[in-house]
């Protein structure tokens, strides 16, 4: 009888997680404070109103606030939704 020797060879993967950005936003002196909120909860709808209203007051009192980290391709369709509705919004790299 003979024995038939099958080699396999493994391969692993090594998944790095996908990059992360911020998105920003930046205060201005045109928008009223109930505008931003309203427009924060729209367009980023996993915040809640006192995480909407703290992200404002940041940005109020600072010049800018982090809205959320996340994926670039998220990252853009929230600094876009936001800009859209008349805000400034900016969005970089998580480093």
């Amino acid at each position: 009888m003979s024995v038939e020797t099958i080699e396999r060879t493994t391969t692993s993967t090594v998944r790095k997680p996908a990059p992360r950005y911020r998105v920003l936003l930046h205060n201005d002196a045109f928008n009223s404070m109930e505008h931003v909120v309203e427009s924060l909860l729209k367009v980023v709808p996993s915040l809640t109103m006192p995480q909407a209203v703290d992200i404002m007051m940041q940005a109020h009192t600072a010049g800018v606030a982090l809205v959320i980290t996340c994926a670039l391709e998220h990252a853009e369709f929230y600094s876009e939704g936001l800009c859209n509705l008349g805000l400034t919004s900016t969005i970089e790299p998580d480093e």
